[in-house]
C-alpha cells in the first residue's frame, strides 16, 4: 500500500502517514470539530486500509485548528439523524461501529487532545488506548443536558477506565473539567502545555517505531480479555498470542541485539 493511498473519503477527516504513525484529524473546525456523519463514516474505512498496512505501527487521533480535539456531535443533523425512531438507530449504529473499529483495531491508537473534548469526542478519546492531552484541554459528556441515551459499549469504556464513581460524577453532572482533573482520574495519562504538544507526541511515534509490534499487539488483546468477564476469558488465545512473541523473528532480534549491545531493529515478524 502506497502513501497515496490513504486519502479520507471525506475532506473533514484528514489522513497522512507519516514514518510508521497513520495520522487521523478531524476537520470541521467551523464548529469544532464536531463528528458529522461522513466524518463518522471515515474512521472504519481508513482503519480497514491500516490493519493490513505492516507500516503502520500506531494511528493518532487528533482535531485541526487550535480549540478543540472534538467538541461533540455534528447537533446541526440531529433533527434528520436522531429525531425519529429509524434515523436514531441508523446514527447509533454508525458511531457504534466507528468507535468499535477503533477499540478492536490491532495495533495501538493514541488520543492526542486539545481544546474542547466533549461527548463524542471523550468516546473518541476513551477507544483509543491511549490518551495525551495539552493542558487547554477540557472535558465533558453532556448527554444529561441534552436527553440522549448512552450506548452500552461507550459506558463500559468508561466505567473501565476511570472507575464506576468517577463515570457516574462526569455523567450525572454533565459538568467541565480540566486537563489536571482528567489526569487525577485517569481518563489521560499525561499532560502538557498546548506547544509542547506535538513534541510529546513524538516522542510516543518514535517510542512506537522501534518496539516489537508483535509483544504491542499482543499486550493490546490481552488486555481486552483482562477487561472481560472471567467466564468470556479466551486463555487459550492469550497463550497463543504469547507463544507468537517467543517464535517470533523478531525475538531473536532482540537477544541477538541485547547481546551485542546494540538497538534491536524490529520488523514485526
Amino acid at each position: 500500500m502506497s502513501e497515496a493511498e490513504y486519502i479520507s473519503p471525506t475532506e473533514r477527516v484528514e489522513s497522512w502517514l507519516d514514518k510508521t504513525t497513520l495520522h487521523i484529524r478531524f476537520n470541521n473546525i467551523a464548529r469544532h470539530n464536531a463528528l458529522s456523519v461522513d466524518m463518522w463514516e471515515a474512521v472504519p474505512v481508513l482503519l480497514a486500509q491500516a490493519e493490513n498496512d505492516a507500516r503502520v505501527r500506531l494511528v493518532v487521533f487528533s482535531g485541526a485548528g487550535e480549540k478543540a480535539f472534538v467538541s461533540g456531535a455534528d447537533i446541526s443533523q440531529f433533527e434528520d439523524m436522531r429525531a425519529a425512531k429509524e434515523a436514531v438507530t441508523k446514527y447509533e449504529h454508525m458511531a457504534e461501529n466507528a468507535l468499535m473499529s477503533i477499540y478492536n483495531f490491532p495495533k495501538p491508537t493514541l488520543a492526542a487532545i486539545h481544546g474542547y473534548c466533549i461527548g463524542g469526542g471523550v468516546n473518541v478519546a476513551i477507544s483509543c488506548d491511549m490518551r495525551i492531552a495539552a493542558s487547554n484541554s477540557v472535558f465533558s459528556v453532556p448527554a444529561a443536558k441534552l436527553g440522549l441515551g448512552y450506548r452500552y459499549s461507550a459506558m463500559k469504556n468508561l466505567v473501565d477506565l476511570i472507575g464506576p464513581g468517577a463515570a457516574k460524577d462526569l455523567f450525572y453532572t454533565a459538568r467541565r473539567i480540566d486537563a489536571q482533573e482528567a489526569l487525577q482520574w485517569g481518563l489521560i495519562t499525561r499532560v502538557c502545555p498546548p506547544d509542547k504538544l506535538p513534541e510529546l507526541l513524538n516522542e510516543y511515534a518514535s517510542a512506537l517505531e522501534v518496539n516489537a509490534p508483535i509483544t504491542i499487539e499482543a499486550a493490546k488483546a490481552i488486555t481486552r480479555e483482562i477487561l472481560k468477564p472471567s467466564t468470556e476469558l479466551d486463555m487459550a488465545l492469550c497463550q497463543q498470542l504469547i507463544r507468537k512473541c517467543f517464535d517470533s523473528a523478531d525475538y531473536a532480534e532482540g537477544r541477538k541485539a541485547f547481546m551485542e549491545k546494540r538497538k534491536p531493529v524490529f520488523k514485526g515478524q
